[in-house]
């Protein structure tokens, strides 16, 4: 793993839990965590599970016992990271967004097709039982034709003008703001759920220039120095959009909806009926079906954590709930199971992390040049 911070932790989570509550062909042994900063990664690979540690990536890579490379670096790292990765014949499990830009994903992409390895992105909320419902309803025809895609990724974490200048806020690292960071998600999702999207439409916003530069930082806290430096991303982007079967789509992320801590949200609405998921209710999922009786119809609230829904098997009674981090345990369980199947493609793949690239830079184009883009023109 090279990234030990908040989303190696995460990943962390996943790779040591994994083996406890689903059966896996091959036996997964946390071999060794890679970071820059030697005490750091040390404590890091002690508190995580992680066998050994390395400070240097390229020495990661070149171990031969290891057989997936996971990539949970900042953004600007990615691509390097993971050609090497691929170069040297490894599996590659990659954070999104994929890569800072559309030819970047593209060529990760031509390049893990070649090899023939197994490459995923850490699209993970397509793993949680209530979205796998959603998908089941919307493939078993359930709501009908699809007229609407509502999308909201909505925090608060940025609303303190003197909060730090994060590697986040800092487009040479993340390469967007709240556009990558959480439309990335949002677009992710309609893709999985409905479909690809046709056309855009942009606008976007900082709303604070100038923050105190940070002296550490680690996932989405920092600390201050007396400095002060230019956030160079945007702090909400919103887009409106047409769905290649028709349905229109609105998409709004932003990082200063104050009250919301991680509104991840997505309405769907078709003519036999509707979905509504939050993901600060992640166990939940709302749904109308115009098929009840008039007397009986509604948005009803499903609590996701029967067997019969797709995971839930695997972890507790009925009514249990499971939380954030088994989104995670359940892409990467996914990931390795293909691993064991050069045949079984593995879904989000770097295909669906060009794609959601080629959405995100559509908008942005569509911002500059204040017109709507068609997204297959990029």
């Amino acid at each position: 793993m090279v990234g030990y911070k908040f989303m190696g932790k995460a990943h962390s989570h996943a790779y040591k839990d994994i083996g406890m509550f689903f059966d896996l062909d091959k036996s997964v042994e946390m071999k060794a965590i890679c970071g820059r900063d030697e005490a750091n990664v040390k404590e890091a690979a002690e508190r995580f599970g992680w066998s050994e540690y390395e400070t240097d990536w390229r020495a990661l890579i070149a171990r031969s016992d290891i057989d997936l490379i996971d990539v949970n670096a900042p953004s600007n790292s990615h691509k390097e990271i993971v050609m090497a990765a691929i170069q040297a014949g490894k599996h590659v499990f990659c954070e999104k967004p994929l890569a800072l830009n559309l030819q970047d994903a593209r060529e990760m992409l031509s390049a893990a097709e070649k090899a023939g390895i197994v490459h995923a992105v850490c699209f993970n909320y397509r793993y949680l039982p209530a979205v796998q419902l959603a998908k089941q309803l919307i493939d078993e025809g359930r709501l009908g034709e699809i007229h609407h895609y509502r999308a909201t990724y909505l925090q608060d974490w940025l609303v303190d003008p003197g909060f730090p200048l994060a590697w986040r806020l800092q487009k040479e690292v993340a390469g967007s703001g709240s556009h990558g960071d959480l439309n990335a998600h949002c677009v992710d999702l309609a893709r999985y759920l409905i479909g690809d999207i046709d056309r855009v439409v942009g606008q976007q916003k900082t709303f604070v220039k100038q923050r105190p530069i940070a002296k550490s930082m680690v996932g989405l806290t920092a600390v201050s120095s007396d400095e002060m430096g230019a956030v160079t991303v945007d702090d909400a982007t919103s887009f409106l959009a047409q769905f290649k079967n028709g349905a229109l789509g609105t998409f709004e992320a932003t990082r200063f909806a104050t009250g919301w801590k991680n509104g991840n949200t997505f309405e769907i609405y078709g003519s036999n009926g509707a979905v509504r998921f939050n993901l600060e209710r992640l166990n939940e999922l709302e749904v109308f079906l115009r098929e009840d009786e008039p007397h009986l119809q509604g948005f009803r609230t499903i609590m996701a954590t029967e067997s019969v829904h797709k995971y839930a098997a695997q972890w507790w009674p009925p009514g249990h709930t499971i939380g954030y981090e088994h989104a995670f345990i359940h892409l990467i369980y996914e990931m390795i199971s293909s691993m064991d199947s050069r045949h079984s493609r593995t879904y989000p793949d770097f295909y669906d992390g060009m794609k959601c690239q080629q959405v995100l830079e559509a908008v942005e184009r569509s911002i500059e040049t204040q017109s709507r883009v068609h997204v297959d023109e990029l």
